[in-house]
């Protein structure tokens, strides 16, 4: 989710301000553990923000049933960054400085994430990403983490579904050129394709801001590719597949885990089906953590979990697992206790963090069928 000047830029004078400002938060609770979060809670993306938000709720809400950790009750604080990258690095400071966080959860959108990111690293807390799949953003520093799979093998994965499951030869590329996120994925989507014996017969984008791309659908049908692949983000997705049907375009579409909304279906109407997308998992499965997360979840919010809520979950599972094996909770000791997370079994699978902080994990491939998700199939770690 590319890099941007701003975005190398503005966190880090964001953090010196920060750590400037430190001796100016908020008196901790000895009693308490305080964990951070911030999340899209509203704007364009503000389901991704909610259903991880409800999920890290349900994580604390269970630990602290069973005494919290090391006797201590666990607390949320939730910061709206209003799916803004802009507002990102605020709500990560507001998090350290004003609510004394041990540890930050977050952000879904790689932007905000390489936004926040810098924050936690200058004032050395640990930082999880529970859905940040851009590879740039765990390479912040190295008190910045993640629990999903990376943009680069979800990229192969809609590649390897394309050739070997839907015996694709040509394809075409939409993607959203505001979105570090959806041109990273076009970027490697592409790459695997090709490396695979694929052609990319079109390469086009759009901006969400305005998604008039009646001359880009002309494009790509005059293309005549077996399949499109657009990574992007559910509310400029629905709109894409509408329009695409309208022109005549019948090639399925395939995305990446930015479509995992229950908006999309909502939202794209009959188009959505015969769809594909890569995700972290997939609620119908069969493992024991699936089954009881998504039984739980629904009890608690009365909804299906997304992928985004699987994921938020688990970070706050890994998260909880190293503050039970960390010497204390200090930055420096928690960090070391996340990055000795090994074989971790949680919703979304069982991994490890590798060296460079990431999780190495499998992915699965979800289809829309009578507008509802289902499992195509689970492709593994290339």
């Amino acid at each position: 989710m590319n890099l941007s000047a701003w975005v190398r830029h503005v966190p880090i004078a964001v953090a010196a301000l920060a750590l400037g400002l430190g001796g100016c938060g908020k008196k901790k609770d000895d009693n308490t553990i305080v964990v951070g979060h911030f999340a899209s809670m509203t704007g364009p993306q503000a389901t991704f923000g909610i259903s991880t938000d409800n999920a890290i709720k349900l994580a604390i809400k269970e630990r602290n049933a069973k005494g919290g950790v090391k006797g201590k009750q666990i607390v949320l604080k939730t910061i709206d960054d209003a799916s803004k990258n802009t507002e990102a690095a605020t709500a990560v400071t507001r998090l350290i400085n004003d609510h004394g966080a041990v540890a930050v959860l977050g952000e879904v959108a790689s932007g905000r994430s390489l936004a926040g990111a810098p924050i936690a690293q200058n004032a050395k807390i640990p930082m999880i990403s529970p859905s940040s799949t851009d590879p740039s953003v765990t390479d912040v520093g190295d008190y910045i983490f993640r629990v999903c799979f990376l943009d680069d093998f979800q990229g192969w994965v809609g590649a390897k579904f394309a050739r070997e499951n839907l015996k694709a030869e040509k394809a075409a590329i939409l993607y959203d050129q505001a979105e570090p996120y959806s041109s990273g994925l076009a970027d490697y989507f592409g790459k695997a394709f090709e490396a695979m014996g694929g052609k990319v017969a079109a390469r086009l984008s759009f901006n969400a801001a305005n998604l008039e791309i009646s001359s880009q659908l002309q494009t790509i049908k005059g293309a005549e590719p077996q399949i499109i692949y657009l990574p992007g983000y559910y509310n400029s997705v629905a709109p894409i597949i509408r329009k695409a049907r309208e022109a005549g375009i019948t090639a399925p579409f395939i995305g990446g885990d930015g479509w995992d909304s229950a908006e999309l279906a909502k939202n794209a109407g009959d188009a959505i089906n015969g769809n594909f997308f890569s995700n972290h998992y997939a609620p119908e499965e069969p493992r024991p953590e699936v089954k009881n997360f998504v039984e739980k979840y629904k009890a608690e919010f009365g909804a299906t979990p997304d992928g985004l809520a699987a994921l938020g979950y688990d970070a706050a599972l890994v998260l909880f697992d190293a503050m039970d094996r960390a010497k204390s909770l200090s930055g420096p000791d928690l960090r070391d206790a996340i990055a000795a997370t090994k074989n971790f079994t949680g919703v979304t699978g069982t991994f490890s963090i590798d060296d460079k902080r990431n999780a190495q994990k499998s992915a699965v491939v979800i289809e829309y069928k009578g507008g509802q998700q289902t499992m195509a199939t689970r492709i593994e770690k290339k």
